[in-house]
């Protein structure tokens, strides 16, 4: 018999968040095809296969982590699994995740063109939530490259680790060909950053339908300011901990490094630029007046939930080691002040699950130098926004804007990161005014422990919904793995 129903699923009685709104509105939301059909009160009931009462929760756009690490620490194979169940814990349907060739991750060199299709096919069915991926072009055969991942596998989002230049993942290092996997005529250095730029910029040229998504990432530390520093502090022994971390990687090797980004971006005409993980008061400046100096220049700033929740003195210590570091109390106000004044376009997780055993050495466990860095996060990240964004005036509709609208329209998201029709019913049903405490053993990460233990929660993920399909509900994951590959741009 011919199936007469108007919907698949009607989520009923929620309140909407909806980005670039200003209030929130009740109403139904009915699903078809995976897709948001219609908004609207009063939906009529029989005319669905399926209702969800939504109990009168917060209904948010799915979050869109836009900077994870997938593969790592553990193999892709492992972490898309565990990961992805703690990113639908945390409201999120679609993971991007940092990827690159050279130590960790796939511990091999050589052009992408022939590793990036084994990655897509580990990760083929594996992820519970929708994923896509951004590349580093660590060499210039990664560098020419960069069209083609464009044309084929809808990569549009590349990245620049500025500090890998002269020093290594977790600190200082003389031995960067082997961490990178590059020939040894080859230099990960400033002229590189420049050419990569020109890469990207000839890829909006070739593409100039996408050149509003085609973008380029940077991670902005200078390498030779941390290896002075790193020297500094250690021979003095007068700092531990992330205390020391933090001046061993002061805020002003990010200042420096935004201003050479930005000067090379001015350079190369290339338009698009993330500025990642913003964690100092000096970074922001820094970032604001590149945009002053070049304003023709598509600037967007990204701060992390750890670098917005943690400071120095945490009783996390190294368990909560990270690049940047974690920075002092009023670097982390100075973050919030940015955030609250439209200053700061996305927040995200920067999650990357690193295993107490790796993370800490095994003898000198408290020795911040010897620590991994890194730390997984994607589970608090919607929560803890929304409890630490109330009591400093943010919206709702703020919030949704920093974690879903604004990330998915810079990375070509295009049917993502709003509740309209048209849109993937990804949608996050969220309980507020309760009484939460994070504790490491209730996460889905296979991590173990938390650098946000102990910390006060007023807000709880109830539901995720990916493409109109529940996939976390009341604390527990809902089927088997679902996600897709978000070949970009995605509609």
């Amino acid at each position: 018999m011919p199936d007469d129903k108007t919907y698949d699923l009607i989520l009923r009685n929620v309140r909407l968040v909806v980005p670039r709104r200003a209030t929130l509105e009740h109403s139904d939301v009915g699903v078809r095809n995976g897709k948001i059909a219609t908004l609207a009160r009063g939906l009529d009931p029989s005319q669905t296969r399926r209702v969800i009462d939504g109990r009168g929760h917060l209904a948010f756009p799915g979050v869109v982590d836009a900077h994870m690490h997938t593969g790592i620490y553990s193999p892709l194979e492992q972490d898309s699994i565990t990961e992805s169940r703690a990113a639908a814990q945390g409201g999120v349907t679609s993971s991007l995740n940092y990827f690159r060739s050279g130590q960790y991750y796939l511990n091999r060199g050589g052009r992408y063109l022939e590793l990036f299709p084994e990655v897509l096919g580990i990760a083929r069915g594996r992820f519970h939530v929708d994923y896509g991926f951004h590349l580093a072009p660590l060499d210039s055969r990664q560098i020419e490259e960069i069209p083609q991942l464009v044309e084929q596998y809808g990569v549009t989002s590349f990245k620049i680790f500025m500090f890998y230049g002269g020093y290594g993942l977790h600190g200082a290092s003389s031995s960067q060909h082997e961490f990178l996997m590059i020939d040894a005529q080859e230099k990960y250095d400033i002229a590189h950053f420049e050419f990569v730029m020109r890469g990207v910029q000839q890829a909006m040229q070739k593409y100039p339908r996408l050149r509003d998504e085609i973008s380029l990432s940077l991670h902005c530390e200078t390498a030779e300011i941390m290896n002075a520093y790193t020297k500094i502090v250690q021979r003095e022994g007068k700092l531990k901990g992330l205390r020391a971390y933090s001046a061993a990687r002061p805020p002003h090797s990010e200042g420096l490094a935004i201003f050479i980004a930005g000067y090379l971006a001015n350079e190369t005409n290339c338009l698009n630029i993330n500025l990642l993980h913003l964690s100092s008061r000096k970074a922001v400046d820094a970032a604001l007046q590149m945009a002053e100096a070049f304003p023709h220049l598509n600037f967007r700033r990204e701060v992390t939930i750890g670098h917005l929740c943690l400071d120095y003195d945490s009783a996390a210590g190294p368990l909560a080691k990270v690049n940047p570091p974690i920075r002092s109390r009023e670097d982390v106000e100075y973050l919030w002040q940015a955030v609250q004044d439209g200053k700061i376009d996305w927040v995200c997780s920067v999650h990357a699950c690193c295993r107490h055993e790796m993370k800490v050495d095994a003898k000198q466990p408290g020795e911040i130098f010897l620590a991994k860095s890194g730390f997984g996060g994607t589970e608090y990240l919607l929560p803890a926004l929304i409890t630490e964004g109330q009591r400093r005036g943010l919206t709702m509709n703020r919030i949704a804007e920093l974690t879903s609208a604004n990330p998915a329209q810079r990375f070509g998201l295009r049917s993502k990161g709003n509740l309209a029709p048209g849109f993937d019913a990804d949608i996050v049903l969220v309980e507020t005014d309760v009484s939460d405490t994070i504790r490491a053993r209730d996460s889905k990460s296979a991590q173990g422990y938390t650098p946000f233990e102990g910390i006060e929660l007023s807000a709880r993920v109830a539901t995720t919904l990916l493409r109109g399909e529940v996939m976390y509900d009341c604390g527990e994951i809902i089927g088997p793995p679902r996600g897709q590959y978000l070949h970009r741009p995605y509609d």
